[in-house]
Order: C-alpha cells, then sequence, then structure tokens
C-alpha cells in the first residue's frame, strides 16, 4: 500500500476542506465582509500590540542596547553600515582576544547585521533621518510584527483562521518571546524566531501542494534562518524527523519526496554559502539525519518504481538483497568517515541537549552560562502561563485530526518541550509552538460552546446549512445536558483565562524584561525607584582615561560591552571560543596577588575590570561567578594547581567570612572584590564590611594590594577598576 500511495498520490479530503471562514460558530454570506473585516482589524491590533509591548525600556529608560551579546551585534553592525559589506566580511578585529584577535566575517552568522544595514540604508533613501543604534534598537519589535503575521499564517494552514488569531494574539504577548524580543535586545534570536516560523510555513505549503515553488521559497527561509543564529540545527532535524516520520507510519508521498528533496539540495547548498557554517552541512553529524532521510527517500522512491515494475517474488529477492548491501555500505561508510575525520563529532553543546550533566562534568565553560541551565518548571509558568494547559489540548486536536501537516506541528511541540526543560535558553523555540497549539485548542473549544449558545443562527442562514446546523444541534441535544448552561460558564471560564493570561504576560514585562542589564533600577520602601547606571559609567572612564591601546582584563561575560562602549582591546569575551585563553584569565582570579601579577604580565594586561554587587546587592557578581572561574581555570594543564576544594571550607561551604578557605580570603578576586570595602557601612544595625548579596562580613578586611592599584569605583561600586603596576626598575 505504501508504494501504491506514493505512485497514485490523492489529494487528502482534510487538505482539500476549506477553511473555516467564521471566528467562532457559524456564520451567513451577508455578514462575510464584516467577519473579514473583523479578522484583520484583530491581526493588525495583535501586531500593533507585539511592537508597542516591547518598548517598555524605551519608555522607562532612553533608548539602549540590552545584555551583553547585542553590543558586539551593534559594533559589528555599525561597522557594516560606514564600511561597506566587502569591508565587514574581512574585517580581523584586534581589540578583541588579544593577542590573538577574530576575524570576524567567518566567525558570525551575518543575517542580523545585513538585515539591520538593509533597513538603515533603505531609510536613508527615503530621507528618514535615523542612527543605526535606532534601527539595531527597534529591530527586535519591528520583527515580532512581523511573528505574529506569520504565526497567523502558519495556524491558519495546520488548523483554521480563527485559531491563527488566537495564535497571533497569545505570541504578540507571550513572555518567552518577549524576553528576546525587546526593544534594544538585539540578539540574533530577535529575527530567527520570525525566520524559523516562516520556513516552518513555507514547509508546510510545500507539504500540502508538492510544488516546487514552494519548496524552492521553504530554502529561501531556511537560508535566512542558516545566516541568523545557530539554532538551524533544531530546524534541519526537525523537518527530517518530520518526513520520517511520515515515511514509517505509510502517509510518504510524492508531494513530500518533491518537497524535502528539493528543499534539501538548494537549502543545503544555500546554507553552505555562510562561511561560519562552510561545510557542516555535509561534515558535522548533527546535519547527518538530514542527509540520512534524504538517501532514504531516494531509497524509497526507488523501491516504489521497482516495485511497480516486477512480479512479487522477483521484486521480494531484489528488496531483501539491495536491504542488505545498502544497510552494509552505509554504515561501513559512515565508520570510515568519523574514523579519518570526514564526518565530525557533535559538539559539546549538542551533547548537553542529549545529556544535560555532560556539560557540567566536562565542559565547565559551557555549563556556566546560565542559559544553558536546565529549566525550573516554575519557569515555565512565569514565561508561558495557561499556554502550559492549553498545550495539551491543542495536542489532543491534531490527534484527532491527524494529517500530514498536524503530524509535524505535534512533533515540533514534543521535541521542544523535551529541549526547552534541558536548556533555558531554548524556551524561545517552545514559545511559538505552545502559543499556535493553545491556539487551536482554545479556538476549538470555544467554536464547540459558542455553538451550543447560538439558537437563532438557523433561522437566517441558508437552508443547507440550516439543515446541517439542526442535525448537529439534535446530535447535542441527544449528548449534553444542561448544554446552555454549561456552556455559558465554560465561556466566562475562558474569558477570565485569556483575561488573566494578558495581565500576566503585561505584567512579567513590565518587571522582568524591561530592564536593560546595562542599566539596573531598584526600589526603595517608599516604592520610589533608583537607577544604577554604573556600568556606563565605568566604561565611559575607560574610554576617557585610558591609552588606546590599553588591555583590559575581565572575565569573559563584559568582554563584548568593554570592546563596544570603552573602545578598549579585551582578552576574552562572549564568543567563548578559545578555552586554554579563558582558562588563563580564570586562574589570574583564583591565584594569589603573587602569581596572578607573573599571569597578568604573561598576558600584557593595564587594568582589570570586575563587578561587585555586595554594596548594593546585586547578585550577578563576580563572587557570585567566582568558582567557575575557578572550575574553568583548573580545566587546563597550566591550570591543574588550581582545585575547586580548596575554596571551600572543611565542610564544604562556599564563604567570604572569616570561616571561609584562606586560600578564597588571600586570592586576587577576593580582594579587588574587597579592597576598602571593609570600613563601609552598607546598612543599619549591621558592621562595616557587611555583604549584603552573600548576608555576611567579610573575613579579610585588613589587607593592602602590592601589585595593583585601586584606579577607580563607580558610584555604587558595582564596577571597580584597578590599573597593574609596572615592574619594579631591578637596575
Amino acid at each position: 500500500m505504501a508504494g501504491h500511495s506514493f505512485l497514485n498520490v490523492k489529494k487528502d479530503s482534510q487538505t482539500m476542506a476549506k477553511n473555516d471562514t467564521t471566528i467562532f460558530g457559524n456564520n451567513n454570506n451577508s455578514s462575510s465582509s464584516t467577519v473579514s473585516l473583523m479578522k484583520i482589524v484583530i491581526l493588525v491590533i495583535s501586531a500593533l500590540l507585539a511592537f508597542f509591548v516591547r518598548l517598555f525600556s524605551v519608555l522607562r529608560f532612553e533608548s539602549v542596547i540590552h545584555e551583553f551579546d547585542p553590543y558586539f551585534n551593534y559594533r559589528t553592525t555599525r561597522y557594516l553600515a560606514e564600511n561597506g559589506f566587502y569591508n565587514f566580511h574581512n574585517w580581523f578585529d584586534d581589540r578583541a582576544w588579544y593577542p590573538l584577535g577574530r576575524i570576524i566575517g567567518g566567525t558570525i552568522y551575518p543575517g542580523l547585521m545585513v538585515t539591520s544595514a538593509v533597513l538603515f540604508n533603505l531609510l536613508k533613501m527615503l530621507s528618514f533621518p535615523v542612527d543605526i543604534k535606532d534601527v539595531c534598537v527597534f529591530l527586535a519589535p519591528l520583527f515580532s510584527s512581523l511573528t505574529t503575521i506569520i504565526t497567523y499564517a502558519l495556524t491558519k494552514e495546520l488548523s483554521d483562521e480563527a485559531s491563527g488569531l488566537v495564535a497571533a494574539a497569545m505570541i504578540s504577548i507571550v513572555p518567552g518571546y518577549i524576553s528576546r524580543s525587546v526593544a534594544g535586545s538585539y540578539d540574533n534570536e530577535g529575527i530567527a524566531i520570525f525566520c524559523m516560523l516562516f520556513t516552518y510555513y513555507m514547509w508546510i505549503k510545500a507539504v500540502k501542494t508538492g510544488s516546487i515553488f514552494w519548496s524552492c521559497l521553504c530554502s529561501l527561509a531556511y537560508f535566512y534562518m542558516v545566516s541568523s543564529w545557530g539554532g538551524y540545527v533544531f530546524l534541519i532535524n526537525l523537518i527530517p524527523l518530520h518526513v520520517f516520520t511520515l515515511i514509517i507510519t505509510g502517509r510518504f508521498t510524492k508531494r513530500v519526496y518533491v518537497a524535502y528533496s528539493t528543499m534539501y539540495c538548494i537549502g543545503t547548498l544555500l546554507s553552505m554559502q555562510i562561511p561560519f557554517v562552510g561545510f557542516q552541512p555535509v561534515q558535522s553529524s548533527e546535519h547527518m539525519a538530514a542527509f540520512g532521510v534524504f538517501g532514504l527517500c531516494q531509497l524509497y522512491a526507488f523501491n516504489s518504481f521497482i516495485r511497480s515494475k516486477l512480479s512479487q517474488e522477483y521484486y521480494s529477492i531484489l528488496f531483501r538483497s539491495l536491504v542488505l548491501f545498502i544497510g552494509i555500505i552505509s554504515l561501513s561508510a559512515i565508520i570510515i568517515l568519523t574514523i579519518i575525520g570526514k564526518i565530525s563529532p557533535w559538539t559539546g553543546r549538542f551533547y548537553s541537549l542529549l545529556d544535560p550533566s555532560y556539560a557540567k562534568n566536562n565542559i565547565p565553560i559551557i555549563a556556566s552560562v546560565s542559559e544553558h541551565q536546565p529549566t525550573s518548571w516554575s519557569s515555565f509558568y512565569f514565561d508561558l502561563q495557561i499556554l502550559v494547559f492549553l498545550f495539551p489540548v491543542g495536542l489532543y486536536f491534531c490527534f484527532k485530526n491527524l494529517t500530514d501537516y498536524n503530524i509535524f506541528i505535534i512533533l515540533y511541540g514534543v521535541t521542544s518541550i523535551y529541549f526547552a526543560g534541558v536548556m533555558v535558553r531554548l524556551m524561545l523555540v517552545l514559545a511559538p509552538v505552545m502559543c499556535i497549539l493553545s491556539g487551536i485548542g482554545i479556538s476549538r473549544l470555544l467554536t464547540i460552546y459558542c455553538g451550543h449558545l447560538d439558537s437563532t443562527t438557523g433561522q437566517s442562514s441558508s437552508s443547507t446549512t440550516h439543515h446541517q446546523s439542526e442535525r448537529k444541534q439534535k446530535r447535542i441535544e441527544n449528548t449534553f445536558v444542561m448544554k446552555k448552561e454549561v456552556a455559558t460558564v465554560f465561556v466566562f471560564i475562558a474569558t477570565g483565562m485569556l483575561l488573566s493570561y494578558g495581565y500576566h504576560c503585561i505584567w512579567v514585562t513590565s518587571e522582568a524584561y524591561s530592564s536593560p542589564s546595562i542599566v539596573l533600577s531598584a526600589r526603595t520602601h517608599d516604592g520610589s525607584r533608583i537607577i544604577f547606571d554604573d556600568f556606563r559609567e565605568a566604561y565611559y572612564w575607560l574610554r576617557m582615561n585610558t591609552p588606546e591601546d590599553a588591555k583590559i582584563m575581565s572575565w569573559w561575560d563584559y568582554g563584548y560591552q568593554i570592546t563596544a562602549m570603552a573602545n578598549r582591546t579585551i582578552l576574552v569575551d562572549n564568543n567563548t571560543w578559545n578555552n586554554t585563553h579563558i582558562s588563563r584569565v580564570g586562574q589570574a582570579m583564583a591565584s594569589d596577588e603573587q602569581h596572578a601579577y607573573k599571569i597578568m604580565q604573561e598576558l600584557d594586561v593595564d587594568y582589570v575590570l570586575i563587578i561587585f554587587g555586595g554594596l548594593t546587592g546585586y547578585s550577578s557578581d563576580d563572587i557570585n561567578k567566582f568558582l567557575w572561574m575557578v572550575r574553568i581555570g583548573g580545566s587546563t594543564d597550566r591550570g591543574r594547581h588550581i582545585k575547586e576544594q580548596d575554596y571551600y571550607t572543611t565542610s564544604g561551604e562556599f564563604r567570604v567570612d572569616k570561616e571561609g578557605s584562606k586560600t578564597l580570603l588571600n586570592c586576587l578576586m577576593y580582594k579587588m572584590s574587597y579592597y576598602r570595602f571593609g570600613s563601609v557601612y552598607t546598612e543599619g544595625g549591621k558592621p562595616p564590611g557587611y555583604d549584603r548579596v552573600r548576608g555576611t562580613e567579610i573575613g579579610n578586611k585588613d589587607f593592602e594590594l602590592t601589585t595593583l592599584e585601586e584606579a577607580y569605583t563607580t558610584e555604587h561600586w558595582l564596577v571597580r577598576i584597578y590599573k597593574v603596576k609596572k615592574m619594579p626598575n631591578r637596575g
């Protein structure tokens, strides 16, 4: 039957069925134009809401770039806009990873920068006086509006227009997506989610039609996705998984064959044009599933052709022989290519998705990133709220009406839930499918229950519709008791849940995702807001008071910001491509002052920058990150003498008070953080030197620095900068 269905494709009844032209319940011809207008208005409002709700940070503060990575993206985009694509592509950045440097064009996904530069030049052509920074700040909100529209289109292809409108409204304010698309959040994910959903939409159209045209558009959308974000690996494994599922369930048809073969061939060739990707699509293990499914499609099609030409007896003999031969050849080829290095092994980040404990046990640099930690249960509710409960409802309706394209959204939902649970960062991938399936679920339920309330529609509809509604009404009457009362209660509950969802999303956006990390804020006892602008204060001081060729040592988290805002050379940054170099910085931070001085001389360091939150209560400071510096510093051969247990007490505690480890109380990071802090009063009723983050009085107060001198400390002590003393003249 599988071969027969492949050779003789008939359009599925569900595929041929027309989409429902109503919002909830029935509709008559006289009001069809009004309903269509309502749909357009709802969609436009959702898109505008997606844009404006992401402007909280601009309303609260000035137009600033958020977080850490966006500062690198902004710096490279500005270079692209000022110097052109050719110079950008060949740019060697000597201010990063001193003394190694970095080749920018070959180590980034350029889609974000190119998109911003194109919009900037287009606005200039139209005589709009904008700065490239403004384009960067507002790019993510703009693409969130486009994401809202493409979510509607994708959900409409999967279900109906009503579900599409609900899904669009949900994704416009869902916190899981807002966290990476607020104004100033100039990161790859800001456009990548749109690219991902756009690719999925094109894929569904290609599967439905079997058209080469839609398949080529899917390839182009995939190319845009590859140029924008490394998360394209999830996409290029999900689509092959969909095709493989269709094969093993006997649903593989010519439409799917044409769609996948075209998309894979053209998409792979296009993706290889990105220098940072290169030959990975045909060499790395992460892409082998897509290649294997492509080969399986060809074998399946060839098998169907041979089966139609031979008798059953000859076909069985040939089939068994070919399966054995191809299996042995394929397995041997994979083993040989892996041994000789033509197929690279999985990366550490990919292993950490399959085994959450892998990075912690083997690659501390990956485990140290907060975004790579497993997701807590509270985070699911915090970022998704009622979508957590509506998601299974949408899955139920997709299983109930199982089609080729519904299988895709089911696979997307199930796999994204797993990966979002393994890594916090991938909550961003889960949020769209949560909105899509929740939109399908709540829309179908409201359609059913609103239909129970509608008792007058049949009187104004056409005769055919009238008879159909009468038959449905009779079936309902035979099934339910007090159907109107139950429907009324359900509609009120659903309305309350949706209103609660809207309130929750606005509150989370306002409180959690609208304050840029570069400008901190807090509330006093009387409710007034205090602004901490220490980061920009420190970077401005570096720019204005240090030599232009000064080398700054800090932990890698702050590298992008220092380069972009202070315009100074840094040793390590957020690219984290060289574990040995980062380990050397970690060894300096974890060593005592004399040993650290030798490392700083070796690295040609002029200034050291640290983040300290003991005075203000800022918990994301370097003391709280210190154990990761110890682990990374001790992960290489030169740092073998640095052992994590030396920084704990005899009872296994990490403490900064008098009971703390002597190794900790005398290391460079401790001294730079608490220099002169022992005489500072931080809270009423507490002794001097009371650390508000650790909740204790520091144990080492009376010390002086011998190899460093304090150069600058910001107003609230959040950033402290030390100058490395020159070696004494030895004659």
